[in-house]
This record gives structure tokens, sequence and C-alpha cells, in this order.
């Protein structure tokens, strides 16, 4: 059963099993929502993974896939801008959602039994989040609320983002803190301990500890080693991404 708002949106969607969290304010007369086809882009770097959503998105005759790439930096060198961008992430890399973010509203899928949690998806600019375990249904759904200017989490993953919004997102999987995983980003990066405190706005030696802090919770003891696992656990992904001019 579906409960909609005074517009006609749905709020929240209750089927067999957990329910999703749908969420989307009443029309605002955005063009977006006018244009009786919405455009709609597909990111995954694995082959099948792309024509699979690309026909899913495609059975809906309401939607349009305007452009089909492997990886972002494909999608912003098009130069176009899309309803919705629809995006896996093989490493969990946030950095990707706030890129395509720019030129769509980001819907998500990842393997997110490890980094990044959802909600470092959703601070990152992700407006909804499925797995590859979610009904081809929900996913159409998500599209469309999304564009709406909704939030969208499949069923299968309420809980655990239930769980994530009950223990704050204060921490990551594997224990950083959101400074530290944002100094851990930007020593990745190539910025030095002074550049990063005159970007985070901080001290040196603020910069200094977190980076003591990060060493011990991560088990790394150089430089070398901190950006091989910014890699692994998706903090760092595009070496173009970021100017080491300070801010």
């Amino acid at each position: 059963m579906t409960d909609r708002d005074a517009g006609g949106f749905p709020r929240f969607v209750n089927r067999a099993g957990p329910a999703s969290v749908s969420v989307a304010p009443v029309n605002t007369g955005s063009t977006a929502w006018r244009n009786p086809v919405l455009t709609v882009a597909i990111v995954s770097d694995q082959p099948i993974s792309r024509a699979g959503l690309e026909k899913l998105a495609s059975d809906d005759g309401g939607l349009r896939v305007a452009a089909t790439m492997a990886n972002v930096d494909e999608l912003l060198a098009g130069g176009q801008t899309f309803d919705a961008v629809v995006l896996e992430l093989p490493s969990g890399g946030t950095d990707n959602i706030a890129r395509a973010a720019t030129v769509g509203r980001p819907l998500v899928s990842a393997a997110w039994h490890r980094s990044p949690s959802l909600l470092a998806a959703v601070r990152a600019g992700a407006r909804g989040c499925f797995s590859s375990l979610t009904e081809q249904r929900d996913v159409r759904e998500a599209v469309r609320v999304i564009i709406r200017g909704g939030f969208y989490i499949c069923p299968r993953l309420v809980g655990q983002f239930q769980g994530e919004l009950a223990r704050g997102g204060g921490e990551e999987q594997n224990g950083l803190a959101p400074r530290e995983v944002e100094t851990l980003r930007l020593i990745a990066s190539g910025f030095t301990h002074a550049q990063i405190a005159t970007r985070m706005g901080l001290s040196q030696a603020t910069v200094n500890t977190y980076a003591k802090r990060i060493r011990a919770k991560l088990n790394v003891s150089n430089k070398a080693e901190l950006t091989r696992m910014a890699i692994e656990l998706g903090h760092f992904s595009h070496p173009r991404g970021l100017s080491r001019t300070a801010a």
C-alpha cells in the first residue's frame, strides 16, 4: 500500500518484508518533472551490470537512457546533464558520488557491507541507495522518487540505514571519524600537513594528530601505505579531482 501526499507523490512504501524509505515533496513544477521523458545516465565499470541497468531503465516508457559510461570521468567529459545518474560503485569511493552529483541526481548501488556506509554515501550527495539484490520495480521507483526531489532507500537496506542513524554515523566501519577520513583523502591526494591544515581550517599540530591516529587505526606506517589504504577504502579514487593550491 502506498501513502501519498497532497500532490499525489509516494511518501512511504510498504510491501511484504522491510519497508522502503521513500520520501518526495509536493511537486514544485520543476522542468524535469514536466518533461514526459526523463533522462538517465548509467555508470558502471562492469559491462554486464551496465547492460542490465540500461535495459531496466529502457523498459520504462517514461525514462530514456541518455548515456551509458564505464566511469565518472567519461560521464563528465560528455558535458551533459541528466535527471538522474544511476551509479554503481565498484570500490565504494564517495568522491565519485560527489562528482556525479554535478551532472544529475545520483542513485547509488554498492556493496554496502563495506565502506562507504549508507550515511557516507548520502553525505557525499547520493539521493538514493540500492543494492544488487534490489527488485527491478524498486529501482525504477527510486529513479522517479529522486527526480521528484525525494530520497530513497530500498527495502533491503532500511534496517542497515536505521542502524547507522541510531549510531549517529560518527565513524566509518574502519573506525575513522569524518575529519580523519577527510585528512586521509587529502594526504593521499599529495597535500602536505601544512596545506591540509589550511584547507580544513585547523592547526598543523591537529592535522599531525589526525595523521597519527589514522596510521594507528589502519595499522600503516608510511604515506605510501596510507595512500593504498585510502584507495582500498574508497576515499581516494581520482588523483586529478583536487587542486593542490592551498585554499
